[in-house]
């Protein structure tokens, strides 16, 4: 389960205790993020690349190199699949939650608050006042507000401007024109993701993300029509939070449906 920003392991927790009785389940938090370290620029490259290179690392590491069920939100949606483009032999079904692997789709503006953070002084609000992740933790749900307790979870990793660097180089990081640092390897998942159409596919999708909306579910049915699609009308972009008690069966479902085998 790979999760994004700013969101770190916690936000997988219903899911993976829901599975662990019947899967292996992983579920990390990047560098810089939830309970790993949070190293500064001096010591760790905040790229795609790198984040690519830490789950194949890991799943190395731990022996999970077959029969992969890749969950995917946010941010985890580009780094898992970068990931299956390099290992698509070791994977055997995806799960995804309001994500993307490809470039912006035709007809998506770049949301301007998330152009805002990427400018000096949407900088200092992001680091120096934690403003991405406390508007993401109010505004990420529509169905179900999380609960002031939940809220604070969500934020306690990143309580000082140097813990949430990790928050701010994930929104720089976003390719918007080709030559910016992730722009290339975004591409290559892109043009990699024909070959996973036979590949059994869950769509669980909250419509009142105001990032990833109707054009980024639209683009993954046409590349995918062959995946089975739930949507949630009355969901945000915390599509787990919001209709986690509507999704865990449908995952459950859906895993018993395509077994995987050696």
């Amino acid at each position: 389960m790979v999760h994004g920003n700013p969101t770190w392991s916690i936000y997988f927790r219903d899911l993976a205790q829901a599975l662990s009785d019947s899967c292996r389940v992983i579920v990390p938090d990047h560098m810089g993020c939830g309970l790993s370290s949070k190293p500064g620029d001096d010591v760790y490259d905040y790229t795609l690349e790198s984040r690519v290179d830490d789950l194949e690392s890991l799943l190395d590491g731990i022996g999970a190199r077959e029969r992969l069920t890749l969950v995917l939100h946010d941010w985890g949606g580009m780094i898992g699949m970068a990931y299956a483009a390099r290992r698509p032999e070791r994977v055997s079904r995806l799960v995804i939650l309001n994500t993307a692997a490809f470039l912006m789709p035709p007809g998506k503006r770049f949301p301007w608050l998330l152009r805002a953070c990427r400018n000096p002084l949407g900088a200092l609000l992001v680091r120096g006042l934690n403003a991405f992740a406390w508007a993401a933790s109010h505004l990420g749900c529509k169905r179900r507000r999380l609960s002031a307790g939940l809220r604070r979870f969500y934020l306690e990793p990143y309580d000082s401007w140097a813990n949430r660097i990790a928050v701010q180089r994930f929104v720089e990081d976003i390719p918007l024109a080709p030559g910016e640092r992730a722009h290339a390897l975004v591409r290559q998942v892109q043009e990699s993701l024909e070959r996973f159409t036979q590949v059994p596919m869950l769509i669980c999708w909250g419509e009142k993300d105001f990032v990833f909306d109707r054009h980024f579910l639209e683009e993954w049915i046409r590349r995918f029509p062959r995946a089975e699609v739930h949507r949630f009308p009355d969901s945000g972009h915390y599509v787990l939070e919001d209709s986690g008690d509507r999704i865990i069966p449908l995952v459950r479902g859906f895993l018993e449906r395509h077994p995987v085998t050696r």
